[in-house]
């Protein structure tokens, strides 16, 4: 790193691990440097699941040191990004209630129809225009109202994630807005709370606080935190909170936001988030029945995206071959898959059999037997299956998202580290007839560091911080080369999934 340069610091937290990673920006290129990872998980206490944010707190700290010995006096800002709907909880005087839950905690399971009990999925919809997971923050409020939480009934705050890592940094408390759209019960169409439906759940609205957007200064670090750390005169800067809207913040496209844009995005990796960039919400019947969401973006934006299985097929298959003693790098799998015959068998990348099997090649080989198909006969051949079934998913959606937006959609983003597997980005142009431009792989960190430069002034616009990220990592483009085929694999594919 350049003395001359401004430096940025990312907190990316993730579901199995966290890091920070530092963006050096000369005022014309960003340059990446990790300078500490940590483990994350669950934990288990009884029956149930908890994040351990004290843990989470400890490693930001001791990689904040790592920063400082590392880069010094350099550092203009820090920011944090994690998942979504999960939350802690402040009672009188800033008093932590307790460790977060983990989202796939089971005292959620049946509250989806608890909640449609009182108000209708459509009425649900037509507010928050989010789609339905049991995991939303809305139905864990839910379950601890009807178990009585005491936690619930002494809440003055309600912070998400790193809503709560921004306070302890800066002791300011607030809500991001990306990360307030994943909780279902924020209205994008008002632009607030959607007070009127927590209050028909009887879930207290009290503890929520005010909606700030992505590149909001929150003041300084806390002294104690920066005499600890070692970091002097650095500001608090909220990103994109939600590690998605960071991820779509670091998409190398032109332009800005607009009502029909022209290109969409997929966030690649164990799962993907296929979606457009928008300026307003799309919550409509046939966005109900899709089974999209509306969710908040930098710049005051909507992403209207799809959840879609991802790499986790191929991680898993590879996982269940290293337990049976074939262990294949990712390049060997690739490579194997390439070599198998195209279109042969194909599956529902989204059915149920594939969310979490003992063994995933074969829940594969049996959901091909069961739907009449050759069943893949290698592990080349599975591994082949499952990338023609995401590209086909890929085309399926696409062509909703052209429904929903009324306009032609022209190019595919594909960030994340699904930008680094060549044949299914190949794949993908071929299945979608469209270009594909692939990169960067760092997405959610560079969406982070790039909004810290536009707050602290180092960046005019979003749209510059675009070109900033196209100019400092590569990207791939893949042309459709051979389209024919794959027009009779997705009519095979569609009757797959109606």
């Amino acid at each position: 790193m350049t003395s001359t340069a401004r430096v940025y610091l990312a907190v990316d937290l993730g579901a199995s691990s966290g890091r920070i990673v530092a963006g050096s920006f000369d005022q014309r290129r960003l340059e990446l440097t990790e300078v500490y990872r940590f483990e994350n998980g669950p934990t288990w206490v009884g029956p149930r699941m908890y994040w351990d944010l004290l843990h989470q707190w400890t490693e930001i700290q001791h990689g904040l040191r790592a920063a400082a010995s590392q880069i010094s006096n350099q550092v203009q800002s820090i920011g944090v990004d994690t998942w979504g709907v999960d939350f802690g909880l402040l009672g009188r005087g800033g008093e932590l209630l307790g460790n977060p839950r983990h989202y796939r905690d089971a005292r959620t399971r049946g509250m989806l129809e608890e909640a449609f009990a009182v108000v209708s999925r459509e009425e649900i919809f037509r507010e928050t225009g989010l789609q339905f997971m049991e995991l939303n923050t809305l139905y864990q409020l839910l379950a601890m109202r009807l178990e009585q939480s005491p936690l619930l009934e002494n809440a003055e705050s309600l912070l998400m994630i790193p809503d709560l890592f921004h306070w302890l940094l800066s002791g300011v408390q607030t809500n991001e807005f990306s990360n307030a759209t994943t909780t279902q019960f924020y209205n994008p169409t008002s632009g607030n709370w959607a007070t009127e439906l927590l209050d028909k759940l009887q879930i207290p609205t009290s503890m929520l606080g005010e909606i700030v957007t992505p590149g909001t200064s929150l003041g300084p670090l806390l002294p104690e935190i920066s005499e600890a750390v070692g970091l002097q005169d650095v500001e608090i800067v909220v990103p994109g909170t939600h590690d998605t809207a960071s991820a779509v913040m670091a998409v190398p496209a032109t332009g800005t936001a607009s009502a029909q844009p022209d290109w969409c995005y997929i966030s690649s990796g164990t799962w993907s988030l296929m979606g457009i960039e928008t300026t307003r919400p799309i919550i409509s019947d046939l966005c109900r029945s899709l089974n999209f969401t509306n969710e908040g973006g930098v710049g005051n934006t909507i992403r209207l995206l799809k959840n879609i299985a991802g790499l986790w097929l191929v991680q898993e298959c590879r996982r269940s071959w290293q337990q049976a003693g074939r262990t294949y790098d990712w390049d060997t799998m690739i490579e194997q898959a390439a070599a198998a015959p195209p279109l042969r068998s194909l599956i529902d990348p989204d059915h149920t059999d594939f969310v979490a099997p003992a063994d995933m090649p074969t829940a594969i080989r049996e959901f091909c037997r069961r739907s009449g198909q050759p069943i893949p006969e290698s592990d080349g051949a599975t591994i082949r299956t499952a990338l023609e079934s995401l590209a086909l998913r890929y085309r399926m959606v696409l062509n909703w998202l052209c429904d929903l937006s009324g306009g032609p959609i022209e190019t595919i983003h594909i960030v994340g580290g699904g930008a680094q597997n060549e044949l299914l980005c190949q794949m993908a142009a071929d299945a979608c007839n469209r270009r594909v431009i692939a990169g960067p792989v760092e997405a959610t960190a560079i969406g982070n560091l790039m909004m810290q430069a536009v707050a602290c002034g180092d960046l005019g616009s979003i749209a510059e911080a675009r070109q900033v990220v196209g100019e400092s990592f590569s990207a791939r483009t893949y042309l459709p080369a051979n389209s024919a085929p794959w027009d009779e694999g997705f009519s095979r594919f569609a009757a797959l999934i109606n």
